[in-house]
């Protein structure tokens, strides 16, 4: 899944392993910024993520958040690497950005409950 930010284009791709999915979310110079796990706990009913960052890296929120989303969508245990490096970029393309992003785990998420 692709969408375009004034800055340069974001990039969502899935993989399946078994039931469990990995995402990677990149945009601008493409790297691995942070990467976060979310676990769906059938028993109470609920999700729980977990997030390391790389130093100087900002990526930690956008990870954690789809983790977490999308491991309760899903129910499956969830990878989210997450890598978006526009330089200078301004605060408004940041905001774009982190709206974008959200747009794009939104349909992500979207497309996964329609084979569900």
């Amino acid at each position: 899944m692709r969408t375009q930010t004034s800055r340069g284009e974001l990039l969502l791709e899935h993989r399946l392993i078994g039931e469990d999915l990995v995402i990677t979310l990149t945009g601008g110079r493409g790297h691995i910024g942070a990467v976060a796990v979310g676990y769906y706990d059938r028993i109470p009913g609920h999700a729980s993520s977990s997030v390391i960052t790389l130093p100087s890296h900002r990526d930690d929120a956008i990870a954690l958040d789809a983790a977490r989303r999308i491991s309760s969508a899903t129910h499956s245990t969830t990878v989210v690497t997450v890598g978006i490096n526009f330089e200078n970029i301004t605060l408004e393309e940041i905001e774009e950005v982190l709206s974008a992003s959200n747009e794009l785990i939104n349909e992500f998420i979207g497309s996964m409950k329609e084979k569900q």
